[in-house]
């Protein structure tokens, strides 16, 4: 009787329902535990997400009990709202869709849809009596999706910042566009052109733009040409959509003709 015990637990029926089992235990784990911390991973996107939109306009610290802190992303959570004093979801004609949560608009989705169709979300932000116009952006690197944020000054021509980010360009080339040295290229840059024309800013291998600001031209990162030619095209792609909801606005000098 042992041996055949011995027997029956070494056959290939018990192999495969021992391996059966655990596959389905460690399966059932993993979909537990992703379940479980979805809640925690959303809250830290929205948080990174309010980061970076207040990145651009230069808030990378808040004074907390009388002394200047870094903004962390529980902070940027907390001190959003002070410095957004409005989040608009725009239609293609410029109206704004008051139906539309801007913050939540996803523009990996709403880049698949017609152009006519999209939501494009706008934040506008006040910083010491000053005003700003903070833009989503998303494009295409080198193997995959790059996205970020510019914001305007008032006369909706000058760069007061930039953030970028990417999914999967190259360490030490394409990468590069998440750190500051390449980000600061773009403070006060200008978006049109000495003719009226928005143009965007280019990244351009050797160019000497980053000196002079009037020039739509920043110089490019070394070995990552495509990715700088994503990031320029994303930034005049998205840009051009707010054109007309930029010159319904009385108070606003649009740059163009």
């Amino acid at each position: 009787m042992e041996e055949k015990s011995v027997n029956k637990t070494n056959s290939n029926g018990y192999t495969f329902m021992f391996a059966i089992i655990l596959v389905v235990v460690v399966a059932a784990l993993l979909a537990f535990a992703a379940t479980s911390l979805q809640p925690i991973q959303q809250k830290n996107v929205r948080q990174e997400k309010k980061q970076n939109i207040l990145a651009t306009v230069g808030v990378d610290s808040v004074e907390v009990d009388g002394q200047k802190v870094p903004l962390t992303r529980d902070l940027a959570d907390e001190f959003f709202d002070k410095y957004i004093t409005e989040s608009v979801a725009l239609k293609e004609d410029g109206s704004v869709d008051d139906s539309v949560d801007a913050f939540e608009v996803d523009l990996a989705k709403e880049l698949k849809k017609p152009v006519s169709d999209q939501i494009y979300p706008l934040y506008i932000a006040d910083i010491e009596g000053s005003k700003y116009y903070i833009v989503p952006l998303r494009g295409k690197g080198l193997w995959d999706a790059i996205w970020g944020y510019i914001s305007l000054k008032d006369d909706i021509n000058t760069v007061k910042g930039a953030v970028f980010d990417h999914k999967g360009e190259t360490p030490g080339l394409g990468a590069e566009i998440t750190k500051d040295w390449f980000q600061q290229r773009f403070q006060d840059e200008k978006v049109f052109d000495g003719n009226g024309n928005l143009i965007g800013v280019s990244v351009a291998k050797g160019s000497l733009g980053n000196g002079n600001k009037d020039d739509n031209r920043v110089d490019a990162i070394s070995g990552a040409t495509i990715t700088g030619r994503g990031v320029s095209d994303m930034i005049s792609e998205r840009l051009k959509h707010y054109l007309p909801y930029f010159k319904q606005q009385g108070d606003i000098k649009v740059a163009s003709k």
